[in-house]
């Protein structure tokens, strides 16, 4: 308990930043992981073409390599400078959004043909067939899987913490400058991440419950 208290600087600022890069990065994740499920079931080829090849390429790169590109690669492109939590938000953003991206399409394969073609019967186009039809559908359909996919991101943070980011992943080096015991740091820095996993999954049954797919 000492340790927690005696370095309370660190770890509310290490969490502070771990959850800054958890909203915001699931933020864009979501998006761009639902604009890309959308291309993959698009009936145009090249689209569904560019959205495999996005997903393939970046959930097939560790994304320690991913977040390195950002740090390190990116500032050498001679583009817009982006300071090191933003090329982490970048990172993960891209990296999640290919499993967003699945999850979205899984669900929305799970959605009836039959609604896809009486939405296509009274006369709505793909686009409208897609947004007030299946997505409202599948969105419900996946709310497991795509919590997990959160959950996966919220510990994924830690990998930034490599890249001069200071979030949790950073607190037990910081603990270490300063004399403290680094086991201990960890266990706290475990046992928070716990609780944080464990509020999440109370949201998902929350969820889960309240927009239960009846069968």
């Amino acid at each position: 308990m000492n340790t927690l208290l005696n370095n309370s600087d660190l770890f509310i600022t290490g969490f502070r930043n771990t959850l800054i890069l958890f909203v915001v990065a699931g933020f864009f994740a979501l998006i761009l992981g639902t604009i890309v499920a959308t291309l993959r079931v698009s009936p145009i080829p090249a689209m569904r073409a560019a959205a495999t090849l996005y997903i393939n390429v970046v959930r097939n790169t560790p994304l320690t390599l991913v977040l390195f590109f950002f740090a390190l690669g990116y500032p050498k492109l001679g583009l817009v400078e982006i300071d090191f939590m933003t090329a982490a938000i970048v990172g993960l953003s891209l990296y999640t959004a290919t499993y967003v991206a699945e999850a979205v399409r899984s669900g929305i394969n799970t959605v009836p043909v039959g609604q896809a073609e009486a939405a296509r019967a009274i006369g709505l186009p793909f686009t409208q067939t897609l947004t007030l039809v299946i997505l409202p559908q599948a969105f419900r359909a996946v709310i497991p899987p795509m919590f997990s996919v959160f959950i996966a991101l919220l510990k994924n943070t830690t990998v930034a913490a490599g890249f001069s980011v200071a979030e949790a992943g950073a607190i037990r080096s910081n603990l270490s400058e300063r004399g403290e015991p680094a086991m201990a740091g960890l266990l706290w820095v475990a046992l928070i991440f716990v609780l944080l996993v464990f509020i999440l999954s109370f949201a998902q049954r929350k969820l889960e419950k309240k927009w239960k797919v009846v069968r």
